[in-house]
């Protein structure tokens, strides 16, 4: 009976986490690594953990209080926490688990001094590391008191930081349990951390070290500034000193305490740089044993290195799997395409599949490898070029690493008649090369009526993939995807055609931009001149959804009802016919989500609710353009932006013809106009043709999904959405599914949302954001991309999710990122800050067509300013400020 109660740490793996926690099953497997030694020790099992709890029957009561609890009630969660820990150290300890204890530390000397170290089920974890969340106690002497101390690191599962970083990462209390580790106490001279991976940039080929005089405590609690060793391919390449003045060392009767260091040592280094190396090298062996990049906490005892933990680093960007071991440089498409969220398998496959380039996955994101692209100098500049372009802090990141010379290969030029091109966009295609001086036409410049033509092609193909899918069902469908309807959808989007028409706006942009700039002193001149350009789908859906509102705000019952309207209540629209006014309601929202309801935030992954599967989301919109506008204001809005672009066109021209050469500037500037004004609202067409294939697909897909859960393959409709399209395909052919893979990837799919995606990633795994590289901007200001002219000050809104919105006349949108589904919210704000977007993103697009002052690439805007605080966005400078 004692054995299940104590096991050696030699009997422990790391595959043991249930029984010995993730620190105990880590340092088990520790200690059968070839030359690391581990101080000898115990585990108390969670079984003597459950058996505790079961002795305290009111836990259960105080554990139902706890998870219904506000998560940000911080005084009932202090109150709730204290109380338990209260509860479970007061339970008496049982004889035969006390004796289970006793006995084992006379293997190690009864009365010699331990280390009493919490290890909770949940701890030490690929996916969460729970540093420091529970106890540990240090030189503690005696059976008496290991006793007390493993009843105290019990009790320590109930912390209140412990509590608030379990609700944080969606972790049930009652799964986990705590184990304890006894280990005999080591005296060391120096004692400190190793990661085997920068903790800052990411680098897996950079390991650094900190070191202290004394017990790590010292370092840990933050006493003291150690020692820093940074080493890369077996050398110290960096070093810091620290005035190490003070230690903890152990007492003899037991506990630590502080003391100071000798001021002759305290300039001196922990370690030789020599020690540094051979400690990293231990480390590349424990990292190589547990498979990822490891904290390691090391102490030097008589010359050598002993092992107290270690535990995987959670906040590194996983790196993308290639295979082999050259050198690859990545660009975010999330950063491109707004959307930087993790995204479910299922979406991750379908974007890869029906993209125009080959994408790699990590951290839940997707990764371009442009390192080819640059290898050449025609290829590099031209990729800068339009990098720099769209988001300048890419472009940096990117020469930030081709500055070294040594990690981007070097290739002659292509010949002539092969000329290199990029794919910045990702989705969108176009050529990568820098647009011409002059504007030279390519055929579907010169010609306008190529985007109706473009449009309806896409109709005619769309309408035809609706009518095949119905009669696909089973492994038939799967196979009618991959060949027919993924193959179409390319062919549709790398068309010539379309991509000379997108390219064709954006190119007629920067020319008017660079031109305008040059010739008159203007900045983002283009910003005026492509208010309400004809034919832009994504503002045309924003305007649309006020004449919505027109509908509505005469009704005061259906206004009502929808302001009592849930953000899961979607069946609302049937109850709204039961109003007065509620049928024309029903139909005018109906009519929208016929021509819109395909999209939804984050609509690059096709397992996001669209907005016809969860209408609600719409509500607040709608409700807040029934609050701020009067009736008829889409075709006014609409009207105004064309006046101010044609009175700009005609200010512009009649500045130039008073110039030197001037009627040839004039005559070039408004070909460009007319240009831009016909070509740039095609730029939003093709997102709008990937996300109505997008729904198709989807409808088809959950059908497959639904037969699934009714053949009691599935317990829920959705869990496909954690399978490849891959393995959805075999699933639907074997009829059977692992629910283990699938209850693992919703676990690493929640760990992604604790990762902030780079802009530019390498093989070595460095995340790379990029700076500006500006003086132009008053200190204190948050500096971004000018993308929409003109400077507004108003209240700062910081919103995550639309469906939250509350926006008033006059506010600032801040926000993460946004996509074209929420365009509706532009036409009710001010102006828009953004932390993610270039000049040619939706947001950039759409914050032009409707004239709202816009920077964005705003590092931490969401973080930086706060909801409600009053700040002014310069637009035409790129620069915000937050105002007293």
């Amino acid at each position: 009976m004692t054995e299940r109660y104590v096991l050696d740490l030699q009997e422990i793996d790391e595959t043991r986490i249930a029984v010995a926690g993730g620190k105990g099953a880590h340092l088990g497997g520790l200690s059968r690594i070839e030359d690391i030694r581990v101080p000898g020790g115990f585990c108390v099992t969670t079984d003597a953990f459950r058996r505790i709890m079961a002795e305290a029957p009111s836990v259960d009561a105080l554990l139902d209080q706890l998870s219904r609890s506000d998560a940000d009630d911080r005084e009932a969660i202090r109150a709730l926490s204290a109380e338990l820990r209260r509860t479970i150290e007061g339970v008496a300890i049982p004889d035969d688990l006390a004796a289970a204890v006793t006995r084992a530390l006379t293997r190690f000397g009864e009365h010699a001094a331990y280390a009493v170290r919490s290890s909770a089920t949940a701890e030490d974890l690929p996916t969460a590391s729970f540093a420091g969340q529970q106890d540990t106690y240090l030189n503690v002497v005696g059976p008496t008191a290991v006793l007390r101390h493993i009843s105290r690191c019990w009790a320590s599962l109930f912390t209140e930081r412990a509590v608030t970083y379990r609700r944080r990462n969606g972790i049930d209390h009652r799964t986990v349990h705590m184990a304890v580790v006894v280990q005999q106490m080591v005296f060391p001279d120096a004692a400190g951390i190793l990661f085997t991976a920068d903790p800052v940039t990411g680098n897996r080929k950079v390991a650094t070290v900190d070191a202290g005089f004394g017990l790590g405590e010292a370092l840990v609690s933050g006493l003291v500034n150690p020692d820093v060793f940074t080493v890369r391919d077996g050398e110290v390449v960096a070093k810091t000193i620290g005035a190490k003045q003070r230690a903890v060392h152990a007492l003899p009767d037991g506990g630590t305490r502080e003391v100071a260091v000798d001021s002759r040592r305290q300039q001196q280094p922990a370690l030789t740089d020599a020690q540094v190396v051979w400690l990293v090298r231990l480390g590349r062996r424990i990292e190589a044993h547990f498979g990822n990049p490891q904290d390691i906490e090391w102490c030097l005892v008589d010359d050598g290195f002993q092992i107290v933990q270690s535990r995987p680093i959670t906040t590194l960007f996983p790196i993308p799997e290639t295979g082999d071991q050259d050198n690859h440089l990545y660009v975010s498409v999330g950063h491109q395409q707004m959307m930087t969220d993790p995204m479910k398998p299922l979406g991750l496959s379908m974007w890869q599949l029906t993209a125009m380039v080959a994408m790699h996955e990590a951290g839940g994101r997707l990764f371009v490898d442009i390192t080819q692209r640059l290898a050449t100098p025609a290829g590099r500049a031209a990729l800068l070029e339009m990098m720099g372009r769209g988001d300048p802090l890419v472009r940096d990141a990117l020469e930030t690493v081709l500055d070294r010379d040594d990690f981007v290969p070097s290739l002659p030029d292509a010949p002539p008649g092969n000329p290199q091109s990029g794919n910045p966009q990702f989705g969108n295609p176009q050529s990568g090369r820098p647009p011409a001086a002059g504007g030279a036409s390519a055929p579907a410049e010169a010609d306008p009526a190529v985007v109706a033509q473009l449009i309806e092609r896409s109709r005619a193909s769309i309408a035809a993939l609706e009518r095949d899918i119905r009669t696909k069902t089973g492994p038939a469908l799967f196979d009618f995807l991959l060949g027919e309807a993924f193959e179409e959808h390319k062919r549709v989007l790398g068309d010539p055609l379309n991509i000379q028409a997108i390219m064709a706006g954006m190119k007629a942009t920067w020319w008017l931009n660079d031109k305008l700039h040059e010739w008159l002193g203007e900045k983002n001149a283009a910003d005026t001149l492509t208010l309400s350009a004809p034919g832009n789908i994504t503002s045309e859906m924003g305007l649309e959804l006020l004449d919505v509102a027109d509908v509505i705000r005469p009704h005061p019952e259906v206004v009502a009802f929808l302001q009592g309207v849930g953000n899961f209540d979607d069946a609302f629209l049937e109850e709204l016919a039961k109003l007065p006014g509620g049928t024309e309601a029903r139909e005018a929202m109906e009519t929208y989500l016929d021509r819109y309801g395909m999209r939804c935030a984050g609509e690059i992954d096709i397992t996001r609710p669209r907005w016809r599967e969860r209408p609600t989301t719409l509500v607040p919109a709608v409700l807040d353009n029934v609050r701020n506008f009067e009736p008829g204001a889409a075709g006014r809005r609409f009207e105004e932006g064309r006046q101010k672009a044609l009175r700009k066109e005609q200010d512009v021209l009649a500045r130039l013809r008073a110039l030197p050469d001037g009627d040839r500037k004039a005559d070039e500037t408004k070909r460009m106009i007319d240009r831009v004004r016909a070509f740039i609202g095609y730029r939003e067409y093709p997102k709008y043709d990937i996300i109505s294939r997008y729904f198709v697909y989807k409808q088809a897909l959950l059908e497959e999904a639904g037969r699934l859960v009714r053949a009691g393959v599935l317990p829920e409709r959705e869990d496909v959405f954690y399978l490849t399209f891959q393995e959805f395909h075999e699933a639907v052919r074997s009829q059977r599914v692992d629910d283990r893979l699938i209850q693992r990837r919703k676990d690493t799919f929640r760990s992604y949302h604790a990762l902030t995606p780079p802009r530019v990633l390498t093989s070595d795994g460095e995340a790379l954001t990029g700076a500006y590289r500006r003086d132009d901007v008053p200190a204190g200001a948050l500096v971004g991309v000018a993308v929409s002219a003109g400077t507004v000050e108003g209240r700062a809104r910081v919103i995550l999710d639309m469906a939250e919105a509350d926006l008033d006349a006059g506010d600032i949108l801040v926000t993460a990122f946004t996509d074209p589904s929420w365009s509706p919210l532009f036409v009710g704000i001010a102006g828009l800050v953004t932390e993610v977007g270039g000049q040619m993103t939706h947001g950039a697009v759409i914050a032009r067509e409707y004239g709202l002052p816009a920077v964005v690439g705003v590092e931490q805007a969401t973080r930086l300013i706060r909801d409600g605080q009053r700040i002014r966005v310069h637009g035409t400078d790129g620069y915000v400020e937050i105002l007293s």
